[in-house]
């Protein structure tokens, strides 16, 4: 029988810097200690949900640029050189730290931002498909995963696995979606095997505010008062549904991750440690499904504006 796996549960009722602080460094202390999962001179990826320019202040689309910040600190305060990559949807890393107004206190603390490009084709589980993976990402000494906790038209919720799509390059994401969005259980697992081949050392979830009732994008923004962290995502994501109130079998992605006999996905059989998770989300508002499939139109005129958008600006520093 696998062990048990733990996931840790801080309340945190608001992005005040100093609460959310202190549940980061809760966190790490649920789970073994910094120690367990960075050296001093590690250079770190923190990854966060970056899908496009918009303010935190719009709606919860985006990972708050609080934890991004306390969580960049910490490692910093260790001795680790963490920096801050994403492939967003639209636009770029840069864009998008400057609409949640990062960009200005990172550079304050000497944390660089990416751009994860670079694509190098990798296999990501044995007779799979190769995926372009960027380089940045696979060049990491450690990834920390800093996903959003939201509500998703194509996939019900995206809680922890599919953040790590994040590191495929550019518009090669726009492609598989058109490549395997037609069938909903391939793509879900194409979505783990990429995941599980990058394997995040810990996946920290922005549950403090969530969104629901569309998504990936302009949502409505639902205050839960969450972090939730550990180092296996699938058993994140089990705990997650259990504090929304969802039964995991109606996401596609844990349908998907029950069928490749994956462990971790029985509450029965995961350790929850730190606060008590309490009665369960009645009211969390789930989207109506999507396809997930692109039409190849789309995933041309996609390409062709995001190709705009990088060409009109400037190169990111590639320092970390």
């Amino acid at each position: 029988m696998a062990d048990r796996t733990v996931v840790s549960l801080v309340r945190c009722r608001d992005y005040e810097p100093e609460r959310v602080a202190e549940a980061i460094e809760r966190h790490f202390r649920l789970l073994g200690g910094i120690e367990r999962f960075v050296k001093p001179g590690d250079r770190v990826l923190l990854k966060p949900n970056f899908i496009a320019p918009r303010s935190h202040r719009q709606d919860a689309t985006q990972t708050h640029p609080a934890v991004i910040l306390a969580a960049a600190r910490f490692l910093k305060d260790f001795g680790a050189r963490p920096f801050v990559g994403d492939s967003p949807g639209w636009g770029d890393v840069q864009s998008c730290a400057e609409a949640l107004q990062l960009v200005e206190p990172l550079k304050r603390l000497g944390v660089p931002l990416r751009q994860l490009d670079r694509p190098t084709m990798r296999r990501v589980r044995e007779g799979g498909p190769r995926v372009g993976l960027s380089a940045v990402a696979l060049e990491a000494d450690v990834i920390i995963n800093l996903p959003k906790l939201k509500a998703h038209g194509q996939l019900l919720v995206t809680l922890a696995v599919k953040n790590m799509f994040g590191c495929v390059s550019g518009k090669r994401k726009a492609l598989w979606h058109y490549r395997y969005g037609g069938d909903s259980a391939r793509f879900c697992r194409l979505l783990i095997d990429i995941c599980y081949f990058l394997r995040p050392a810990l996946t920290l979830i922005d549950g403090i505010v969530a969104m629901e009732r569309t998504g990936p994008s302009r949502g409505v923004s639902k205050p839960l008062g969450w972090l939730i962290g550990g180092t296996d995502p699938l058993s994140c994501e089990t705990v997650c549904c259990r504090l929304l109130g969802i039964n995991p079998g109606q996401v596609p992605l844990l349908r998907a991750a029950s069928r490749m006999q994956f462990d971790g996905l029985d509450l029965d059989r995961i350790e929850l440690v730190g606060d008590p998770p309490g009665e369960p989300c009645s009211d969390f508002e789930l989207p109506t499904l999507a396809p997930i499939r692109f039409s190849l139109c789309r995933v041309l005129r996609s390409k062709l504006r995001q190709m705009w958008l990088l060409a009109r600006r400037p190169k990111l520093t590639s320092s970390t």
